[in-house]
């Protein structure tokens, strides 16, 4: 596996911008998708984009981001990926992401393996083909998380996973996204979304947390404390950035899985990412010294978004089709 960013684009944070503002997702007219409602087991709901028309053998899932969705850059590359490959797709949207504010008092969090789990199940419930899955940052996190959990079960329910930019020591990857561009840029673009939708679910559910110290959040670690944390069963930020990170359990997974990081990620440090030694022989990982953050650009300007998904499918269809 190999990457090498075009010369016009040199450096993690333009190739970070770059390609989710302007490279080219879609060879012509993005995929037209389809959505499904699911109701969770505690009466709230997801809803999952289905790449329409395309009943294929296999099914290629995407996890998203920290406010991703099925629009996302990452998620229409890889959905013309499956289109390509006369593939099945879907598109789980963790809850509040899809645009429409959930209905119970909670969210979606980096650890968050019992949705995944959840929502695995009934993939591999209405699919008999082969189940290959991919989580984005975030997604990848909590991806990694359920197999670390699932241990040798996971391979009864995906044939093989990929994460992609996860942050896997996020008490690391807080504090990067905590500083200098990073937060002026960062944190400013995801908090625009993520403070409203918090506010709104406290107006649904009273007393959920004090809103003047919701106003003055100013950055992700204020966030989880005040929100992410206390709503999903952990003590503080700290607590939750510790046990929810996918690094300290890699050996424990048992499932075909590749763990993708870019070097220059502006927002999960080199220095932090998992050597070979420190993970289970299931576990390939590719540490490529560019591609930012799910940038990946390639190609004449102004590039197109091709490579990752041809990578990561690529290496999930040799290992687990």
């Amino acid at each position: 596996m190999q990457y090498l960013a075009p010369r016009w684009l040199p450096g993690g944070n333009l190739q970070t911008l770059w390609s989710a503002l302007y490279a080219r997702r879609a060879q012509g007219a993005a995929p037209a998708l389809r959505r499904e409602r699911w109701t969770t087991p505690d009466g709230d709901f997801i809803d999952v984009d289905w790449l329409a028309s395309i009943p294929g053998p296999t099914l290629l899932v995407v996890f998203h981001g920290l406010e991703g969705s099925s629009s996302s850059h990452y998620a229409q590359a890889f959905a013309e990926y499956a289109r390509q490959r006369q593939w099945a797709f879907a598109v789980p949207h963790f809850r509040g992401c899809s645009g429409e504010l959930n209905l119970a008092p909670r969210a979606y969090h980096s650890g968050d393996h019992e949705e995944v789990g959840w929502i695995l199940q009934r993939f591999r419930a209405r699919h008999r083909g082969a189940i290959l899955v991919v989580g984005v940052s975030l997604g990848g996190n909590a991806l990694l998380r359920w197999a670390e959990e699932m241990g040798q079960q996971a391979s009864s329910v995906v044939n093989a996973i990929a994460s992609v930019c996860a942050p896997l020591d996020l008490t690391v990857s807080g504090r990067a996204i905590g500083r200098g561009f990073n937060r002026l840029v960062y944190t400013r673009m995801f908090l625009r979304s993520m403070k409203p939708r918090a506010l709104a679910l406290l107006a649904r559910h009273p007393g959920l947390f004090d809103r003047a110290t919701m106003e003055a959040v100013r950055d992700l670690y204020d966030f989880d404390d005040v929100f992410t944390a206390p709503l999903h069963g952990f003590r503080n930020a700290d607590d939750y950035w510790a046990r929810a990170s996918a690094k300290h359990q890699l050996q424990c997974i048992r499932v075909p899985t590749l763990v993708a990081n870019a070097r220059n990620d502006p927002f999960v440090p080199a220095s932090c990412l998992p050597h070979v030694g420190e993970v289970d022989a299931s576990v390939t990982l590719w540490q490529p010294l560019q591609g930012g953050h799910v940038g990946f650009v390639a190609g004449d300007f102004p590039g197109h978004l091709r490579t990752l998904p041809e990578q990561v499918g690529g290496w999930l269809t040799q290992h687990g089709t």
